[in-house]
């Protein structure tokens, strides 16, 4: 054995601890700070996926790590106490170097409806005036349904809920060329199918907001970012 070898071995054990503890800070909220190099867009996303979330994986996938990222995330956390304090009815979420924000989709549509109620209008014309105070962000919209009905009812309802909800923020001043929507139907549960209260959780519409490359740019470039 070389006298080389404890050393080599003791720098790999170091370099799995870091790993496994980069991919387990992953699925834990963030508060600020950065998250290592290491855990970037592609593990990020595939993070995501495997938690059967789109709107994380959107997140994660967007991760960048390092000083940049430290300073995306302090950005992040104002924008969220913001976001929690004005949005009533919502959950606020903070995750890796964005934020999610998820509405239950009976704050915002009717049964089995598309149209934004008149109730919901306060709450998104509050995170109207948060994603425009902070418009370095992009973000993904992404519209679930519970499991009950035909798959592709559930899917097509799904799109036109996001995209309602994007049609609303931008008539509300946020810009298009920010907004990106999906709809996944039934197919990301977050509770049981076979209770009333895990149907009402499944139906829900999730926000993603994250850095823009943009913005990421900027920063590089040592910008101070808009606000």
């Amino acid at each position: 054995m070389s006298a080389h070898t404890p050393k080599r071995l003791l720098l790999s054990g170091l370099l799995v601890s870091t790993t496994l503890a980069g991919c387990q800070s992953l699925n834990r909220k963030q508060e600020g700070g950065a998250i290592g190099a290491a855990a970037g867009g592609a593990i990020g996303a595939a993070v995501g996926r495997a938690n059967g979330s789109t709107a994380k994986g959107a997140i994660l996938g967007a991760v960048v790590g390092g000083t940049l990222g430290a300073v995306i995330g302090h950005q992040m956390d104002q924008q969220a106490k913001k976001i929690e304090q004005q949005v009533s009815g919502a959950t606020v979420e903070r995750v890796g170097e964005g934020i999610q924000v998820t509405f239950a989709s009976g704050l915002l549509f009717d049964t089995e409806s598309s149209t934004i109620r008149d109730l919901a209008a306060t709450n998104l014309r509050n995170l109207a005036k948060s994603l425009n105070e902070y418009p370095g962000s992009d973000l993904l919209i992404v519209g679930h349904t519970d499991a009950r009905g035909e798959d592709s009812y559930n899917q097509a309802l799904s799109e036109r809920r996001a995209n309602a909800t994007a049609d609303y923020l931008v008539s509300l001043g946020v810009t298009r060329t920010r907004l990106r929507t999906n709809g996944r139907g039934e197919a990301e549960p977050v509770a049981d199918n076979s209770t009333e209260d895990g149907l009402q959780l499944n139906r829900r519409v999730e926000v993603a907001i994250y850095a823009s490359d943009k913005m990421k740019a900027d920063l590089g470039r040592g910008f101070t970012p808009e606000r």
